[in-house]
């Protein structure tokens, strides 16, 4: 079973939410709906930095230039 790293340190929702740009319903959503994955500490949530970059990542899109 693989370690966590605890040298990483783990986001809020608020956190996620500034980074984003977006509400912290919109994180909270995106937990639920799987498209990001948090872990739940008590009542609350706390995500990994890299799991933040995996969603952003798997949303680029590649723009052609068209000059």
């Amino acid at each position: 079973m693989a370690r966590p790293d605890f040298e990483e340190p783990l986001l809020t929702v608020g956190e996620v939410a500034a980074l984003l740009h977006v509400s912290n319903m919109t994180v909270y959503r995106l937990i639920k709906s799987g498209q990001l994955t948090a872990i739940r500490v008590g009542k609350n949530y706390r995500i990994r930095r890299i799991e933040v970059e995996r969603y952003l990542d798997d949303r680029a899109v590649q723009v052609e230039d068209k000059a």
